[in-house]
């Protein structure tokens, strides 16, 4: 069995286009006046028949409507999208097909619309559940209509995960269990929780970089408000089944799910990354960044830039990274069999005397304290 079929089979498509850029944000999003939807849907349609021609026969787990903002989308073009992925492959009988969506853009026909093409979970990005932090955020939306977004979502869809940040400036400890507290009464089955990270090449980036973001917090505050999550979502029966992500039982996001287990996933849109097996190769595949390059080259029949090689030690590298990231961890015999090299037995050792991963028969599994101090464990064990 090829490696690939442990962790299914997905596709992603990134829609670019946001209402304004968010200052935290370095994903590949762009504020646009004037886009011609319809053109973007042929070019979509135009990667799926490519894409589709290479894997013809293969059974279909996920979608995934990334961005950007998706839910900018007309529904018109997702249920042409989902029209022609349903020609393109065998779907699996619990698809799961996920559109990301920001409250602002949240309305009730629309969003029945989206369940209407197939649609069936919806990923919120509220961020934060006060305005005042909402605004430094440079969202554009309130809690008011963030949780009125929420409510249309839960009653069109049956499973609604949404995002928050932590760790932002001046917010205490006490405040971020009052505002989780909060979302966890929202019954809510899935959350992701990021901390707030400052990234080059942003707005929120070049602001530090002059001095400015005054009231971050310490390292050990955003760690102590990292174990207060992981706490208070494992009473609330929403244990963290990833590091940033927690959920009721069954309602895990199976799309991520092939990220962090290996599996294939198909990359379409600007910017969009792949992992593809072919005749036993392991491909890395990756789109045009730029919205204009990569609709012009979708155009001229082939939005894609030249594929690398994933050797068999740079997918086990990839395995293990990822596969820590699952507090079910990892399959060890898997590993070994991508690469008998891929693990430094003394760092294993020394990771296992310091209760940083635990060794269940032939599970490698970080351990809660491991998952603090996630990349220096992975760092430990990588060969």
């Amino acid at each position: 069995m090829e490696d690939w079929r442990n962790g299914g089979f997905g596709l992603y498509l990134h829609w670019p286009f946001c209402q304004s850029k968010c200052p935290y944000c370095d994903f590949n999003s762009h504020v646009s006046a004037n886009i011609d939807q319809e053109r973007w849907q042929a070019a979509y349609l135009a990667e799926i028949d490519r894409m589709g021609a290479e894997t013809s026969g293969r059974v279909l787990n996920t979608v995934f409507f990334g961005g950007g903002t998706p839910s900018l989308m007309d529904p018109s073009v997702v249920d042409a999208i989902l029209s022609r992925i349903r020609m393109t492959w065998p779907n699996a009988n619990d698809i799961e097909i996920t559109l990301e969506a920001n409250p602002g853009s949240v309305e009730a026909g629309r969003f029945r619309a989206y369940a209407d093409a197939g649609v069936n979970r919806i990923s919120m990005g509220v961020q934060a559940l006060n305005d005042a932090d909402l605004r430094r955020l440079g969202r554009l939306h309130s809690v008011a209509e963030a949780r009125k977004a929420f409510d249309i979502a839960r009653s069109t869809f049956d499973r609604v995960s949404f995002d928050l940040i932590y760790a932002r400036q001046d917010q205490t400890l006490a405040a971020w269990e009052a505002e989780l507290q909060e979302a966890l009464s929202m019954a809510v089955d899935h959350l992701s929780m990021y901390q707030l990270t400052i990234e080059d090449g942003t707005a929120f980036g070049d602001r530090f970089a002059r001095g400015g973001l005054r009231g971050l917090p310490s390292d050990d505050l955003g760690a102590d408000m990292y174990t207060l999550t992981q706490d208070l979502c494992e009473a609330h029966g929403m244990p963290a089944y990833e590091v940033s992500n927690h959920a009721r039982a069954g309602a895990e996001s199976r799309h991520n799910r092939i990220y962090w287990q290996g599996g294939d996933y198909l990359g379409i849109g600007p910017g969009a990354h792949g992992r593809l097996t072919l005749e036993g190769t392991r491909w890395a595949t990756v789109a045009p960044k730029a919205p204009g390059a990569w609709l012009h080259a979708a155009e001229a029949g082939h939005g894609e830039a030249p594929r690398e090689v994933v050797t068999a030690s740079e997918q086990a590298d990839e395995y293990l990274m990822m596969g820590l990231r699952l507090r079910d961890g990892l399959d060890l015999n898997r590993l070994m069999a991508l690469s008998p090299t891929a693990l430094d037995r003394k760092g294993l050792a020394r990771m296992l005397d310091l209760e940083m991963v635990t060794l269940d028969g032939d599970r490698l599994c970080a351990t809660p304290q491991g998952r603090i101090l996630l990349n220096a464990v992975i760092a430990a064990l990588a060969a």
